[in-house]
């Protein structure tokens, strides 16, 4: 059952001359979700952008974007989707209210619904200013507001957070997560820290095929249990751990040495550290080993 999905890819394929940029792509976005597409440079990610929202057209494959078909119903994608592309771009000569009455004309939207992007984008203080003088951080969001002028069900952004310094990163992160409570948001980005701070899925693309789609509460909870790397400077035996019964894998490195995996959703290492003075035992070295979504990207997208 197809209904409620805002966007479905079942076999997108295109090439550049010999080399295939997206190979055989599939998946579907349901409605109101909010999905990272991660993946190196030139893995593919903006091809597929373009895919959807009909700059370009698929080589092979389908795809609906709110239940219209990219191929036969380009119009009606276009009237439904807000696109804001990796270089954004803006007429700098205009004032930031004149750019979005321009293209409220193009939308035939009404005047009022400036307004309510203005206010909507945090763009406000900066709405008389020509678009040449606003900073990185203000334009991306009068690409934001432009975007949203025909208040569509769904967002496409590629990378849009690049080149903003960290102030304008978390306000332009909580903006589209703000944005995204009522719309359905697919946004790319090689930025994590990105997806952990907006996203609900991610998915994963290298070399033009994806390596890994995943709910990011379904890669933290494989991620429950905990490894950890101690060295005391005495010698332990095993035995000496069974007052730990969530312990549930345990390997003796050395006699001083142990890696020890816990089924634990909070941090084990205080508790670790008390064992240790109880014992009279002095800790050399503790680490956690567990894998972030850097680490799993890293995996997913290296020798491949």
């Amino acid at each position: 059952n197809l209904y409620g999905m805002s966007i479905e890819v079942v076999n997108i394929s295109n090439s550049y001359g010999n080399q295939k940029a997206l190979d055989q792509i599939s998946f579907s976005i349901k409605k109101g979700e909010i999905v990272g597409f991660l993946g190196p440079n030139g893995a593919g990610k903006s091809t597929l952008m373009k895919i959807l929202t009909t700059y370009i057209a698929a080589e092979e494959g389908s795809g609906k974007v709110n239940e219209f078909d990219i191929e036969t119903e380009t119009k009606s994608v276009q009237k439904s989707v807000c696109y804001l592309p990796e270089h954004n771009p803006l007429y700098l000569d205009l004032y930031v209210r004149e750019y979005l009455s321009f293209n409220a004309d193009v939308y035939h939207v009404s005047k009022k619904r400036i307004e309510e992007v203005i206010a909507l984008t945090g763009l406000t203080p900066e709405s008389n200013k020509k678009i040449s003088q606003l900073s990185k951080g203000y334009r991306q969001r009068v690409g934001l507001a432009c975007a949203l002028l025909h208040d569509p069900e769904v967002l496409i952004l590629d990378e849009p957070t690049t080149g903003l310094d960290p102030n304008q990163l978390v306000e332009i992160r909580e903006l589209i997560k703000n944005i995204g409570k009522d719309k359905t948001v697919f946004l790319s980005t090689h930025i994590m820290q990105e997806v952990e701070a907006i996203c609900e899925r991610v998915i994963i693309i290298n070399k033009g095929k994806i390596v890994e789609d995943k709910n990011l509460k379904h890669l933290v909870k494989e991620q429950l249990c905990q490894t950890i790397s101690i060295e005391f400077d005495q010698m332990l035996q095993e035995e000496d751990f069974t007052i730990f019964t969530n312990l549930i894998k345990l390997t003796t490195v050395a006699p001083t040495s142990f890696e020890l995996t816990f089924e634990s959703d909070t941090d084990m290492r205080p508790l670790l550290f008390d064992f240790a003075k109880e014992k009279g035992l002095k800790i050399l070295q503790l680490s956690l080993k567990n894998k972030n979504l850097e680490q799993i990207f890293r995996e997913k997208t290296t020798n491949n």
